[in-house]
């Protein structure tokens, strides 16, 4: 493995060339092809730096050089989308980078999708230390059978279901199909967000990389992966996916992760406008939630949000947002609901119990954006007005137990132990 990570330095675009150049040797591509799965626009990266150096370090040495975005249940991106994420237009990609496509997954299309292998459910039940018994399936996008070699590329970042996101992530759920996204899903919602953000060594990571061995026995995975703090590049570490990935949860886990000495009653919560949807924009109150006291409350304030979810909005309507246990406590009646569905409502909803049929969640949760207050109310999650929310009564309260995120999403609140 190559690399280069730095708390306070930024990595420099040549410095990025020079890393790519030493640790991908173009002989070892010749006339082959090569797949990049990358991610979409819900991810901080520079992207279309690494688009563009990929293509002028490999782009005369193979024979094809094309991108495949690891969507997961995301929706797929249109052009203009594309075009933002890999910094071309398709035009230009066609005059410039004749040898690369960009594709979407299709989560949700058994023709796109191939068993690479099965997890039994007696390794299952050891490699989640019990917590989950069920035979899993790896479905797979089955583009990958067309290239010699994968390149996986993209940031690593605190993350709610495997602890930090990042290296066989991009395949388990990135371009995978519905049974080993449920499966570790749901596997991330039986041990909590709360208690798995911001770790390295969890059960779904141990799902994951085992996995990923499926693919890598078969053909060569090399993975790049970056660590920002914000927009800024500060590490990128090119090699093997489980220790490029080691190295990146590393720094992200000094650059990521801000500890504060007490918890805060009120937290104002303003996700990225990336986040189309309160599907990916509630990673607002998944970072947030380790540093919320018991009984406090998180507002995420999105004036631009419409939707709960372009994917997966009718399925969360008619279930809700529910702590893990009031699912646990009726599984008959939720366990035919997409496992995925269930881990974000739990996710979204947070800690809490479910006793004699009553819920008591340990933080509320508020939505300030334009989602209505009746569906607010429908899918069990407060409604504030957003025009009633003034950012400067969170500005610097924080001895009054008020705390101000901006741009959420990516950065990980905890209390100091």
């Amino acid at each position: 493995m190559v690399g280069k990570g730095n708390l306070g330095a930024l990595l420099s675009d040549d410095e990025v060339r020079s890393l790519i150049a030493e640790g991908l040797d173009p002989a070892a591509f010749k006339n082959q092809r090569i797949l990049v799965i990358i991610p979409d626009g819900t991810r901080s990266a520079p992207i279309p730096l690494m688009f563009e150096s990929l293509y002028a370090h490999l782009g005369d040495h193979v024979s094809r050089l094309d991108y495949l975005i690891a969507l997961g249940t995301h929706r797929p991106m249109t052009e203009a989308a594309i075009e933002k994420l890999v910094g071309f237009s398709k035009a230009e990609r066609q005059k410039n980078h004749p040898k690369s496509e960009v594709y979407n997954h299709a989560w949700d299309d058994p023709k796109q999708l191939k068993v690479v292998g099965t997890i039994s459910s007696q390794e299952m039940l050891e490699l989640t230390n019990g917590l989950v018994s069920v035979e899993t399936p790896i479905n797979l996008n089955k583009m990958i059978d067309n290239y010699d070699q994968l390149l996986i590329c993209g940031p690593v970042f605190p993350h709610e279901v495997a602890g930090f996101s990042g290296g066989a992530k991009y395949l388990f759920p990135g371009i995978a199909g519905h049974e080993i996204i449920d499966s570790t899903h749901w596997l991330g919602a039986l041990s909590t967000s709360y208690d798995t953000i911001g770790v390295k060594d969890t059960a779904v990571r141990r799902v994951l990389h085992r996995g990923a061995k499926f693919v890598t026995e078969k053909q060569p995975v090399t993975s790049l992966k970056m660590v920002l703090k914000g927009k800024d590049l500060h590490g990128l570490y090119i090699g093997d996916v489980e220790a490029s990935w080691e190295a990146a949860s590393d720094l992200s886990a000094e650059l990521n992760i801000v500890y504060k000495d007490k918890p805060f009653k009120s937290v104002l919560s303003i996700p990225s406008t990336m986040y189309e949807d309160l599907w990916t924009a509630a990673k607002a109150m998944y970072k947030t939630e380790p540093v919320i006291a018991d009984g406090g409350e998180v507002i995420i304030y999105a004036p631009h949000l419409k939707e709960v979810s372009l994917v997966h909005g009718e399925e969360i309507k008619s279930v809700g947002y529910h702590c893990r246990d009031y699912f646990l406590g009726q599984w008959d009646k939720f366990k035919d609901v997409h496992w995925t569905t269930l881990a974000h409502s739990t996710h979204v909803k947070g800690k809490g119990s479910y006793k004699d049929g009553v819920e008591t969640p340990r933080i509320q949760v508020t939505l300030a954006t334009q989602i209505p207050e009746e569906i607010c109310k429908l899918i069990n999650l407060g409604y504030r007005d957003p025009r009633t929310i003034n950012i400067e009564d969170w500005r610097n309260k924080e001895d009054e137990g008020k705390l101000l995120v901006e741009r959420a999403g990516e950065v990980l609140y905890r209390v100091r132990a």
